[in-house]
């Protein structure tokens, strides 16, 4: 399979182009362009969050770890002194990098539920519920984050996919098949839970005419 290297930098390269098209359609103002193409090279190492002591899962873990922070200094920043504040920040952090991401390592399999479409569609229409309720972007921006990341999800996919076609011995490795699935059919249990975990996210997408019309804009924009 594909490097942390490979995927980020193609990934990256991925974001690039499409946060470039964007401009240059007039999509998005320079610094909406820079959050796409940044949120495209996030979704392109998002699938090895299950590879144990990953660069990626350590990466992914560390900006989820400073995500919970902010998230738990803007709630409790009315209702604690300084100190303890700090302290309870500091809980916050350690807990989702470290006590989280330990607990997470043991619950998955590399190349599982994760390497999926299934994993991809989850994080993309995450992303872009929490760009519309938290940080309170217009519904197409939103579900352009959402786009980004799912565009970076394929691309790590696809790249694992081709790193397991061996072009020189003219066969397959045992990998192939492994990254690009619609589920884990090997767990089921596992992908019924990330099934509802997607459904679950449902009510808070923005609507969903928003991104047809996006995506008939961009097929008018490839045209």
């Amino acid at each position: 399979m594909a490097n942390f290297r490979t995927h980020s930098t193609v990934a990256a390269a991925g974001g690039v182009v499409l946060a470039y098209g964007g401009y240059q359609a007039q999509a998005w103002s320079p610094v909406q362009a820079l959050a796409v193409c940044a949120l495209t090279a996030l979704g392109g190492i998002l699938p090895d969050i299950d590879a144990d002591h990953s660069r990626s899962s350590r990466l992914i873990f560390t900006l989820l770890g400073l995500l919970a922070l902010a998230v738990a200094a803007a709630l409790l920043q009315p209702r604690l002194a300084p100190p303890y504040l700090l302290l309870a920040c500091a809980g916050v952090y350690v807990a989702v990098r470290y006590v989280a991401s330990a607990l997470f390592a043991r619950l998955t399999v590399h190349r599982g539920g994760w390497h999926s479409l299934l994993a991809g569609v989850m994080c993309s229409w995450a992303v872009a519920a929490l760009s519309l309720h938290w940080l309170a972007q217009p519904a197409w921006l939103a579900w352009s984050h959402g786009l980004a990341v799912l565009l970076g999800f394929v691309v790590h996919l696809l790249l694992d996919e081709l790193y397991s076609v061996d072009i020189e011995g003219a066969r397959l490795k045992r990998s192939f098949g492994t990254a690009l699935k619609l589920a884990d059919a090997s767990r089921p249990a596992s992908s019924l839970l990330m099934l509802a975990a997607t459904a679950a996210l449902m009510p808070w997408l923005p609507p969903w005419e928003v991104l047809g019309a996006l995506l008939a804009q961009g097929a008018d924009w490839w045209r």
